[in-house]
């Protein structure tokens, strides 16, 4: 059976992925077309259905609950992996200058947005670009501040831009739960017992490529937009966890946290069940 594939060529997914797409563990009769993207591409496909499996920001698992189920494996989840605010020189009143800023987003659907949304709900005015756009649109002056998340939190400092706060960690001191960054989907309408398998293949996968760790496969690295290595394990140290090999109870409440403070958000009625986990 062949089935569509979508992640980005961060790091962390290509690392987490990897074994399966490139057959270094016995895939059981699945084969995978893979597409990489970045991830607020794979939003936009994703609520458009297009894909048979997807990484995706939590941010837009709300808009997609009626066509697709969210895996245990695969996905970001942790402390101090959040995404950062940056500018080009502090501010005085961060609220209120805020407010008053042109500030670039890392895609509308994205984890990033809610994130900020959460923390700044009076700051409308804003500019979405691709993640790895948005240093050089705050460098050049096109936009005030910007959202920052990828290896954009390991650079942002060397070309002299400051941060003017972590939204991981305003997320964790308000809700005292891990930030769930990026999780996988797959398509309701496929058979509970082929979800099953490509979620223990996934969790194979991230086991194989840990057991390998810290070697980087040329496959992490042809996709890693010329990162040096070192850059390349703090993304991947960063972003896969023992949550990326199952969610568990801990990382469950936090992705249920995060649905709730979209509803807030939105003025939505909360969902109170976790029927969209696989």
């Amino acid at each position: 059976m062949k089935l569509t594939l979508g992640f980005s060529p961060c790091p962390n997914d290509t690392f987490i992925f990897d074994a399966l797409v490139n057959r270094k563990i016995d895939t059981e009769g699945l084969d995978f077309s893979v597409q990489l993207e970045d991830v607020q591409t794979l939003n936009a496909w994703a609520i458009g259905g297009n894909l048979d499996i997807s990484k995706i920001s939590y941010g837009v698992l709300p808009l997609l609950l009626d066509e697709y189920k969210l895996l245990r494996s695969g996905g970001a989840l942790g402390k101090g992996v959040g995404p950062l605010l940056i500018a080009r020189k502090d501010v005085s009143d961060l609220q209120s200058d805020i407010a008053n800023m042109q500030i670039a987003i890392p895609g509308k659907n994205t984890t990033a947005h809610l994130l900020f949304s959460m923390a700044f709900p009076q700051a409308t005015n804003k500019t979405f670009l691709v993640f790895n756009q948005i240093e050089e649109a705050v460098l050049s002056g096109a936009t005030d501040a910007g959202v920052i998340i990828h290896e954009n939190r390991f650079t942002y400092q060397d070309k002299g831009l400051v941060k003017l706060i972590d939204l991981g960690n305003y997320w964790e001191e308000q809700t005292n739960a891990p930030i769930p960054l990026g999780g996988i989907v797959m398509r309701k309408e496929i058979s509970g017992k082929i979800i099953e398998t490509v979620n223990k293949l996934i969790r194979q996968s991230v086991a194989y490529a840990f057991e390998n760790y810290p070697f980087i496969t040329d496959y992490v690295r042809q996709h890693a937009q010329e990162m040096d290595e070192e850059v390349m394990r703090k993304h991947i140290d960063l972003y896969v966890n023992d949550y990326s090999i199952d969610l568990g109870e801990t990382g469950k409440k936090a992705v249920q946290k995060l649905m709730d403070v979209y509803a807030q958000i939105n003025g939505l009625p909360v969902i109170d069940n976790q029927d969209y986990l696989a």
